[in-house]
């Protein structure tokens, strides 16, 4: 069974139908043709199943069925989809091993070769593999998948048909589609290393990377991003015994003439590895980075004719192994190499290369510090002769936890500043080593970012890119991924004052902001278990949005508390709705909306309103059930993140602004205690009056300022201003990046 299948937005009362050269298609009389459906759930999607006859399989032999989709109209009018070449489709012998998919795109649209493809593929026969051959497996992205090519018999497919006749070699194909450097990384040792294969095929784009829509600006991170990726995926697949071949560059039909400047350096660079590239780009580009004339399905990707572009110009020859000769090829990589000297003087200092590694060396015997600088122009010199591939280049030291970097640029120089201490010895390696089984496990790795597990006690944090990253508990992936790592408090050792290298790690991943400067790595060695640190938690209480405004420039905000982004000009509404568990806070019932504030005010606590809830698409003045279930579902969540801070750290540091008196203080005071019930807290007033008024009062701390989320708005230089001032008040209370409480945005349930 064939099923067709096409896009097509239709009017109510009108059908989409297939007519074509074969008695099942009405023999091109749209009065037989066949109609197809469409459902609610997958409309602009219409399809129709077809089951060919034995007449008309034994009259096509080898010459397809041709067709068109024609549009019907109530009133028997009849629109064909387009005056150009017929669409067509090869008949497979019966019987099939599943239905088959002719996916046909949009209606109207035409394209030289038909796509379709198996609608169970685990039905298909694989092929068995012979004692004397060889596995390879090829690992890429939709390309290498086949999408785009009948029955996705694209070029991995013809290789595979070749070397299991010529060779007795089994291909196994583990492509996904959509995937890029990143992703492959990540899933390489799930589904590469249990094939144990003998030669991997890695067949990545660039435009699965972005290049195709990003600003030019961003094009050296992308290649760079690519170019690591694939020598950490060369690295991988050397570590399990394996022989990498890479598949090379290809157009994509958006690329502009700089892009395809960017292509072709990347293919240069490829050809320099000293691994097999699948040359591709010759036979499909059409001289300025795009797809030739009839071999492109989408921009994206070939159709049949350019898949099998793609196989003809592989030269079989290159797999014309056996086990003995890959035996051979790996004893000789794996044989000692090396050093050369690039630079060396007179006090004991000195540095080599391995370029056939890569690697650089440097080693100082004498008793004194050594500072790299790109302005040592002798040593820029010495390294620029290395020709070391560009990137960021990795030395773990013998300190545990420590690791040094240094970055290189694309012409080879030294970008680092970086001190060397009297008797080291650091080998760097480029950042695609570490990421090899035997050096560490990916529990995260985006093409910029790179998160390693060294051991149950050590982890790195690597930074690729040309920008300070933040990494925080709100970046779900990586909140995820650092569950791996056993719960427990990690610094960097190398620099444990610096703020924001302390990583928190509870039982669902991380609790702590952390940040990696750009091109560097950080070392993280476990101090402790979470209960030897006294956690602070940071939670605004109002009266405007100036703590939240303060905690952003500090970099101390999280997910939102419920008077973050709120006006509560009344203590006592504070006091209450905390005492009533915010139960009203977002009641339908108690919110009226003013338009000429353009803000939700509260009918039960008055001095409560809200000013960011109402957004463009919304009609307040005639219905407000769309804000009500925002507010609903914003400030529910909200809330259970108050309970669950209240409930998990150690202690709470409470900030409320503006100007308050004595009695609604002592009377918040006491509705915190309830709450807190035991655990201890502070509540910290900053308002622009006396502190006398707040004398003796347990737990609170008042200073006479004044935060002005206004001012602030309109005044950069002040908003800072503001920020130093409260850094103050948080150092003098002992808050910092090392003991502050982060909130998850979805709090588990308390435990």
């Amino acid at each position: 069974m064939y099923r067709f299948q096409i896009s097509a937005v239709t009017r109510p009362e009108e059908t989409i139908a297939l007519v074509g050269s074969s008695v099942e298609l009405g023999q091109w009389d749209v009065a037989r043709c066949v109609r197809l459906r469409t459902s609610r759930d997958r409309y602009p999607l219409w399809w129709a199943d077809i089951d060919w006859s034995d007449r008309t399989l034994a009259a096509s032999g080898d010459r397809p069925v041709e067709y068109k989709y024609v549009r019907l109209g109530i009133d028997g009018r009849v629109a064909w989809e387009t005056l150009a070449a017929n669409r067509w489709v090869p008949l497979e012998r019966e019987p099939l091993p599943s239905p088959i998919i002719v996916d046909d795109g949009q209606f109207g649209t035409h394209q030289p070769s038909p796509y379709g493809y198996w609608a169970e593929p685990d039905a298909l026969p694989v092929a068995a593999p012979s004692p004397e051959g060889l596995k390879i497996v090829v690992i890429g992205s939709s390309v290498a998948v086949g999408c785009s090519a009948w029955l996705l018999r694209g070029w991995a497919w013809h290789l595979g048909q070749a070397l299991q006749q010529c060779y007795g070699h089994q291909l196994v194909n583990v492509s996904a589609i959509g995937t890029n450097v990143a992703t492959t990384i990540a899933r390489f040792s799930q589904v590469v290393g249990p094939e144990q294969p003998d030669i991997v095929i890695i067949a990545l784009s660039l435009g699965n990377e972005g290049l195709a829509t990003s600003a030019p600006e961003q094009y050296r991170a992308i290649q760079r991003r690519f170019e690591n990726g694939l020598q950490q995926l060369i690295k991988m697949t050397q570590a399990m015994g394996a022989r990498p071949v890479l598949g090379g560059v290809y157009p994509h039909g958006g690329y502009s003439l700089d892009q395809y400047h960017r292509l072709r350096e990347t293919h240069q660079r490829m050809l320099t590895w000293g691994v097999p590239v699948l040359n591709w780009l010759a036979v499909l580009n059409d001289g300025r980075g795009r797809w030739k004339p009839g071999l492109s399905f989408d921009l994206a990707h070939p159709n049949t004719d350019g898949q099998y572009r793609m196989y003809e110009a592989i030269d079989l020859t290159q797999f014309q192994l056996t086990k003995a000769d890959l035996a051979t090829d790996l004893a000789i990589k794996q044989a000692p190499l090396e050093d050369s000297l690039l630079y060396q003087d007179p006090e004991g200092f000195l540095m080599f290369a391995r370029p056939a590694e890569p690697s650089l060396q440097i080693i100082n015997t004498s008793g004194y510090y050594y500072t790299l600088t790109p302005d040592w122009q002798k040593l820029q010199t010495a390294i620029r002769a290395a020709k070391l591939p560009s990137g960021l280049y990795i030395a773990a030291s013998p300190n545990a936890g420590t690791v040094s970097s240094l970055f290189i640029r694309d012409d080879g120089s030294l970008e680092t500043i970086l001190s060397i201490p009297p008797a080291a010895d650091l080998r760097f390696y480029p950042a695609f080593h570490f990421f090899a089984s035997e050096h560490a496990k990916i529990l995260f790795y985006d093409g910029y970012i790179g998160i390693l597990k060294v051991s149950d006690r050590h982890l790195y944090g690597i930074n690729e890119s040309d920008h300070d990253y933040n990494i925080h508990p709100m970046w779900k992936e990586i909140r995820a991924a650092l569950k791996a790592m056993p719960a427990g408090v990690y610094a960097d050792a190398a620099h444990p004052d610096v703020p924001f290298r302390t990583m928190m790690i509870g039982q669902d991943g991380l609790e702590s902001r952390v940040k990696i400067p750009a091109k560097s790595v950080l070392g993280f060695a476990y101090q402790g278990s979470l209960s030897e640190v006294s956690r602070v938690a940071i939670i605004p209480l109002g009266d405007r949005c100036a703590v939240r405004m303060l905690l952003y420039k500090l970099e101390y905000d999280g997910p939102a508390f419920p008077f973050d982004l709120t006006r509560s000009t009344q203590v006592a509404d504070v006091a209450d709705i905390i005492q009533s568990g915010f139960d009203d806070m977002w009641n339908p019932g108690l919110l009226h909306y003013d338009p000429e504030a353009s803000r939700i005010y509260h009918t039960k606590w008055t001095g409560l309103s809200f000013a960011h809830e109402v957004e463009d698409s919304d009609d307040p003045m005639n219905t407000m059930a769309s804000v009500h279930e925002r507010m609903k579902s914003r400030y529910s969540a909200r809330a259970k993140r108050f309970w669950y801070t209240l409930q998990t750290c150690d202690k709470v540091l409470f900030v409320r602004t503006g100007l308050c008196d004595r009695n609604s203080v002592a009377d918040l005071v006491h509705k915190l205690e309830m709450k807190c019930q035991g655990k201890p807290f502070w509540l910290l007033l900053i308002s622009p009056q006396a502190s006398d008024e707040f004398a003796d009062l347990a737990n609170v701390r008042h200073y006479n300022l004044e935060f002005n989320p206004d001012l602030m708005y309109e005044d950069l230089g002040h908003w800072q201003h503001c920020t130093e001032l409260m850094r103050e008040i948080l150092d003098a209370l002992g808050v910092s990046s090392k003991n502050l409480f982060w909130c998850p945005p979805t709090p588990p349930k308390a435990r």
